[in-house]
């Protein structure tokens, strides 16, 4: 399976802007510039869609895992935040908020750190990956 995004760019860094686009139509000439992704603009950055994936990616190894181990989940919502400093992504940090009946904090801890590592996503990111979560 192959999944693409295109974007475009004109103008410098600063004062340039682009856009970007999905094959699913979902982002379709989303607006992104230097204002977007270093201050307050109208439109999107990557780091954000970074965070977006990840989190994403992450929700669905997770709920698919705690099937598996019949533990099927009322509801899990995912918060990433990515780091950006000195020029580069450094962390990606989970947040979880989980329902999952019947399941006790170990088990569930055991679950989710496995999600966490072996996520397509956090497979690629190969950067340092932390998790919180509330099991509600």
């Amino acid at each position: 399976m192959i999944r693409k995004a295109t974007a475009v760019w004109q103008g410098t860094l600063k004062e340039g802007k682009g856009h970007l686009s999905t094959e699913s139509g979902i982002l379709e000439e989303t607006q992104y510039s230097y204002k977007t992704r270093f201050e307050d603009g109208k439109g999107t950055n990557p780091e954000e869609l970074i965070g977006a994936a990840h989190s994403g990616c992450f929700t669905m190894q997770l709920s698919a895992f705690l099937a598996e181990q019949d533990f099927p989940a009322d509801e899990l919502k995912t918060k990433s935040e990515v780091t950006f400093k000195d020029g580069a992504i450094s962390k990606s940090h989970l947040i979880l908020s989980a329902k999952v009946p019947n399941i006790s904090e170990e088990k569930f801890k055991e679950i989710a750190t496995k999600a966490k590592e072996s996520c397509p996503v956090s497979k690629l990111l190969n950067t340092e990956i932390t998790l919180d979560y509330t099991l509600n």
